[in-house]
């Protein structure tokens, strides 16, 4: 039962895209993720942004894959019901210095495939965003934004839908090459594999020792976010960037509209030592805090409701300032690994999922699966109906009628589907996740008490069929 044709280590956006894409062919794959549930790295952790192409090295991977997979979101949003909002990007430039830089920027954008691209001037910007300090500003309209974790989720769970097992709570602990293919060896038990695909994020150094390819090193960045008050979404419209920093590279600390209309600030960025360091520090968010002034100097703040941070793959030493393009390589044979997938990996994720299948392809003959759905229905978002719709779901079913949580309108039928969805997922988080409940002004303070006496109550046993889901997943 645990022999398989493909083996993906990782459930974050990638190895979940990759799963996706494999499940359009007739092969039997199963996802390892050694976490309780998807997106538990960075790529629960960031902006969620669909970028537009122009912030990376001249037709590097990261450029060219960045508008290939903002080209194709929209169709992977509609088919997935995933929430995805096009808002455009400002790149504030502050001195008439900028300007050069911002040209730069805009002719590299260009060179990758990146659609109407306009330097704006100070007018033009105070029109658009009233708030943010500036003399000009190179402008992206393909830039979008999306919910990071909805999105992952949806991805997962449309590759289960279409065959794929998902194993949580295993992390894999020796790989061995053996005749067709490979023996992994994880925490629940030994899995059989003719491929094997490296989507382990910061720990893909580690899954690559497994096998003897010792050739590239992960180092853990840190960035730290603020989250805002729905209160302060008036103050920006589109996502604000700095010019990108001289000193440290990256594309600096910016604001972003999350598509649940808060306000994020960030990231920071901080080389360290350990790949489980999620804390946040009174210096980072001070210095987070200062940079996002410089350019809306109306934020205050008395609209910090949250903060949190996250953890960035980084193939550049400490220092450098170098950036390193992504890495997709096979070594040994049939065995893929994907390095330093750091952003724009959310937006490119499609495009770096169907680079994967071209390399299998290359071994073995890939039929379609006929029986493939890419569609998958989103959970219903009591907040988000009209009057009329609440009232004809309340008289369907009354759970509809109890809130739990106050600060994001989530009923107890949303909690309840939570814990029923399809990856068989069931801790407090995930029931976050997935609903938004505790992630309004008062940080669950009201709901969470609420939300454990539910799960206390409800009978969490599997009923029917067949499970694509390991039973690890339900320690």
């Amino acid at each position: 039962m645990n022999a398989f044709d493909v083996a993906v280590v990782g459930a974050g956006v990638v190895g979940c895209s990759v799963a996706r894409e494999l499940a359009k062919f007739k092969l039997n794959v199963v996802v390892l993720e050694k976490e309780a549930d998807v997106a538990e790295g960075a790529s629960g952790a960031n902006s969620g942004v669909i970028h537009s192409g122009f912030k990376e090295p001249r037709l590097s991977l990261k450029a060219l894959y960045c508008v290939e997979g903002n080209k194709k979101f929209s169709q992977i949003a509609r088919e997935l019901e995933v929430p995805y909002k096009v808002v455009g990007t400002y790149t504030v430039g502050i001195s008439e210095a900028d300007r050069k830089k911002l040209g730069e920027l805009k002719e590299a954008g260009e060179a990758a495939g990146a659609k109407d691209l306009e330097i704006i001037e100070e007018k033009e910007l105070k029109k658009r965003e009233p708030h943010v300090q500036g003399r000009l500003a190179l402008y992206a309209p393909e830039g979008g934004i999306t919910d990071p974790h909805k999105y992952v989720i949806a991805l997962a769970e449309n590759a289960a839908m279409n065959g794929v097992k998902f194993c949580f709570n295993t992390e894999v602990t020796g790989i061995e090459k053996k005749d067709g293919g490979y023996q992994i060896k994880t925490s629940c038990g030994v899995f059989q594999s003719k491929f094997v695909v490296n989507c382990a994020g910061l720990h893909a150094d580690e899954i690559a020792n497994m096998v003897g390819f010792r050739k590239y090193k992960v180092n853990p960045c840190r960035g730290e976010y603020f989250v805002l008050d729905k209160k302060a979404s008036q103050l920006i419209n589109g996502m604000i960037y700095p010019m990108p920093p001289e000193k440290t590279g990256g594309i600096g600390v910016h604001l972003t509209p999350s598509i649940d209309s808060n306000i994020l600030i960030g990231p920071s960025a901080e080389y360290i030592d350990c790949k489980q360091d999620l804390g946040t520090t009174a210096r980072g968010m001070h210095e987070l805090f200062e940079e996002a002034v410089k350019l809306v100097p109306e934020l205050r703040q008395k609209y910090i409701i949250h903060e949190y941070s996250g953890l960035r793959s980084k193939l550049i030493k400490p220092g450098s300032r170098n950036i390193e393009d992504f890495v997709i390589e096979e070594n040994p044979a049939g065995f893929i690994h994907l390095f330093g997938i750091e952003s724009p990996g959310l937006t490119a994720a499609p495009v770096l999922a169907s680079k994967v299948r071209e390399l299998i392809g290359r071994h073995a003959k890939l039929q379609k699966n006929p029986h493939f759905n890419p569609k998958r229905k989103k959970m219903i978002r009591f907040s988000e109906l009209s009057k009329e719709e609440k009232a004809r779901l309340i008289k369907q079913n009354p759970d509809y009628g109890v809130i739990v949580c106050r600060c994001e309108e989530v009923s107890k039928k949303e909690i309840i589907d939570a814990l029923n969805n399809p990856l068989g997922v069931r801790t407090l988080k995930g029931i976050r996740i997935r609903t938004r409940a505790g992630m309004g002004r008062c940080q669950g303070s009201f709901c969470m008490p609420k939300i454990m006496k539910l799960v206390g109550k409800l009978d969490f046993t599997l009923k029917g069929g067949e499970s694509r889901i390991c039973h690890c997943s339900l320690r």
